[in-house]
């Protein structure tokens, strides 16, 4: 979603679990410490930092947690919102909204004071579960969650969650995002990474002060929706003040966004199975609705598609949007409505 939009300005603070608990300020970031994180290519994050956002209360038996992941250079507050309060009952359950790493609020190249900038060690999806997985287990003492659900990158993460984890979740709700990209995906994230590592501001990372790189912003919103919906909300008179606005967008770190569209870029939940799809669906224990928007031109809907068929029991949603990728939010009815029945 449009992370060129987002503006991160949250320090970092101590939490206890008490803290993390209380619910009278609803809005609060939190920052937690999980230790040394070693990731799957052997490196370790040093002393990783998870951020995350509690609305509700836990239950006695800690069963009622809900967890939203977060999109691509999304934080926790923007994926907060009156919307999901409709999806998800925070009177009932306890919704837990985790800070993805290399957001900038989790253990990023930005914030990372002995592993800063391009020193951060590269991780991918599966890196960013773990630490999802390590503060739920290792802060909350939870050890298993009603459900989970994310939109974008959070539907990517939801996906390896499902093959991860097979058994911490009753349901889980993936919201147009990929078990594995798209050649069509892979040739739109290469060429948006590509334009950030060619910018000579961007300096192979190397830089002071974090660079406007107008043509990745440019190149992320044309594929955001569809043709026929830009046509339809944007006019010919009024293109030269959007095109402007886009270009200009500030962005929160380029360094941060490079990590996490590699992550994106490396996703495959079939690689510990040989590359088998099948393998790694057959591994999958929890109900699952999967939720894909058929003009989606960022995520493309075939292998969400696909994977719902080697399910027998998941249900497939498609949405048929000229809102394309942007029509994954819970906002969209028939999206509510399937957290909602997934959550009976």
């Amino acid at each position: 979603m449009k992370n060129f939009l987002f503006a991160i300005a949250l320090l970092f603070t101590g939490v206890t679990i008490s803290q993390a608990q209380n619910t009278r300020r609803p809005d609060r970031q939190q920052i937690a410490s999980i230790g040394d994180l070693k990731l799957q290519s052997g490196s370790v994050i040093t002393d990783c930092k998870v951020g995350y956002r509690m609305y509700g209360q836990l239950n006695s038996t800690k069963s009622n947690v809900v967890l939203l992941l977060t999109w691509f250079g999304g934080t926790s507050s923007n994926n907060a919102g009156g919307d999901t309060w409709k999806a998800i009952d925070t009177t009932r359950y306890c919704l837990i909204i985790v800070d993805a790493l290399g957001n900038g609020i989790s253990s990023s190249p930005s914030n990372s004071i002995k592993q800063h900038g391009m020193q951060f060690p590269v991780f991918n999806i599966a890196d960013m579960v773990e630490s999802q997985h390590q503060l739920l287990t290792q802060k909350f003492g939870v050890s298993h969650v009603k459900a989970i659900t994310g939109i974008s990158m959070g539907g990517i993460q939801t996906f390896q969650w499902a093959v991860s984890y097979p058994d911490f979740m009753d349901a889980l709700v993936p919201i147009v995002g990929s078990p594995q990209p798209t050649s069509f995906d892979l040739m739109l994230y290469s060429t948006f990474k590509n334009i950030v590592e060619t910018d000579t501001e961007y300096n192979h990372g190397d830089y002071k002060v974090n660079p406007k790189i107008s043509n990745a912003n440019l190149l992320w919103e044309l594929f955001l929706t569809s043709p026929s919906e830009r046509v339809r909300t944007k006019s010919h008179d009024d293109f030269t003040k959007w095109f402007n606005g886009v270009k200009g967008s500030g962005h929160p770190d380029w360094n941060d966004t490079w990590y996490q569209i590699t992550a994106i870029i490396t996703h495959d939940i079939s690689k510990p199975y040989n590359g088998s799809m099948k393998e790694a669906a057959a591994h999958i224990k929890a109900k699952m609705i999967i939720i894909s928007s058929k003009q989606d031109h960022m995520v493309n809907p075939t292998p969400a598609i696909e994977f719902s068929k080697l399910l027998p029991d998941a249900k497939l949603v498609l949405i048929d949007s000229d809102a394309g990728h942007l029509a994954g939010n819970f906002g969209n009815a028939t999206i509510r409505n399937s957290v909602i029945e997934i959550l009976q």
